[in-house]
């Protein structure tokens, strides 16, 4: 019993004893592993949940209001297209087979310059017959010419015979009538010859209408006719018949023709400032004025058609290419100047970069940094078509938003749409 109750006193724990050493270096690690996953479920929270999202807007310049020589801010907008006033389709005065064609577009011609040439062998033809008839005509002429001088020395001859009564009257009678007859002869001769000249006049022309010359100095813009082809002045033969051999167009005399509305019309007087920017080169500004304004409207489009001289030549200009133009007031020369310490009087600024806040006009300016917006009250006024004049709160060389949307708060984070940017 005793052995057996010593063995279980050897088997009892005591709690009384120190608790075996143990090693904290891995206690440690586990701790720093920890905290290091803490950590970085921390900064990927920031970056999904916390970190501010950019907006995607669309930007646009704000520029300076042009107010020089008197003149003042645009009081309308229009679009219109370079016309020329003076172009021509060349072709032949004949109908006949193209023989060579010495134009190609974009070629500087001169009045009277030879564009292309007609198969001549029909009016050769023609020239040479009536050459032959007008020779044979003034042969009859030579030849009744002859016969007359004959006729006119017998009947002055039988004259002094007849009065010494050594020839019969009769004989005399018939002398005269002879000579007569002669003189009526060389008459319808020399008409018969002058007939045949005025043949062979127009057979010359026929010949020369073969030849077709510019009617004027311009530029070739379209080459229709090739070698071989069969043209025509009428639209005859339908599809294999030439109308024309090539278009010219004179460059001096290009000028802008726009629609502008019946309500607006009344803006609009001759010799009004204009300024014309082309769609090809929107940062060039053409000065032009106003021709005319045509008397008539179109009622299906309830516009009326506007002519415009551009005073500035230049061969990038062309016909048919699109063009902006505005109107400028004119401001009288005595008014000019109490004005001239007034300038400039604003900026011109996209109309949809404007949008009401809190009953207030306001824009967004994009920052120096690209990166954020700012929101300005604005002081504006009238319309310019596409555009408005803003008196205060922005300036030129300002970026401003197009469309702010409704999200957009003063200093947000923006991103600049790409084709903006571009």
């Amino acid at each position: 019993m005793n052995t057996s109750a010593d063995l279980l006193k050897e088997l009892r724990i005591d709690r009384k004893a120190p608790p075996p050493p143990q090693s904290r270096r891995g206690l440690w690690i586990g701790l720093g592993v920890a905290a290091s996953l803490l950590l970085l479920l921390a900064i990927a929270a920031w970056f999904v949940f916390g970190r501010e999202k950019a907006i995607e807007v669309r930007t646009a310049p704000v520029a300076a209001m042009g107010g020089s020589g008197g003149a003042s801010a645009s009081v309308l907008d229009a679009t219109g297209y370079v016309v020329a006033r003076r172009m021509a389709t060349v072709s032949a005065k004949i109908t006949g087979k193209v023989k060579e064609v010495m134009i190609e577009e974009g070629q500087r011609v001169e009045a009277g310059q030879i564009l292309a040439t007609l198969d001549p062998i029909d009016a050769d033809a023609e020239r040479s017959l009536y050459a032959a008839q007008l020779g044979a005509a003034r042969s009859q002429v030579t030849g009744t010419q002859a016969q007359l001088v004959e006729a006119e020395a017998n009947t002055r001859r039988l004259s002094t015979l007849v009065n010494q009564q050594l020839v019969s009257k009769s004989q005399y009678d018939q002398a005269v009538a002879q000579r007569d007859s002669l003189r009526a002869q060389l008459l319808t001769a020399q008409r018969n010859a002058k007939v045949a000249a005025d043949r062979l006049t127009i057979a010359d022309n026929g010949v020369d209408n073969t030849v077709v010359r510019a009617p004027f100095a311009g530029v070739i813009t379209a080459k229709a006719a090739q070698p071989g082809e069969i043209v025509s002045p009428l639209s005859a033969g339908g599809g294999f018949t030439r109308t024309g051999i090539g278009t010219i167009v004179d460059m001096d005399s290009l000028e802008v023709e726009v629609d502008v509305g019946e309500a607006f019309i009344g803006r609009v007087q001759p010799q009004m400032p204009v300024e014309a920017t082309l769609n090809a080169y929107p940062d060039w500004k053409i000065p032009a004025e106003v021709i005319a304004v045509i008397p008539t409207a179109d009622r299906g489009k309830a516009t009326v058609k506007v002519r415009i001289a551009l005073k500035q030549k230049d061969p990038r200009i062309v016909p048919e290419m699109g063009v902006n133009v505005s109107f400028l007031e004119q401001t009288k020369p005595e008014q000019a100047k109490p004005q001239t310490a007034q300038q400039p009087q604003g900026v011109r600024v996209p109309a949809a970069a404007i949008v009401d806040r809190e009953g207030a006009e306001v824009a967004f300016v994009l920052g120096d940094d690209g990166e954020r917006v700012e929101q300005r009250t604005l002081k504006t006024g009238m319309a310019l078509g596409n555009d408005r004049l803003v008196r205060s709160g922005l300036g030129a060389g300002d970026t401003v938003v197009l469309d702010p949307p409704v999200e957009l708060k003063d200093g947000a984070k923006v991103k600049v749409a790409q084709e903006a940017a571009e």
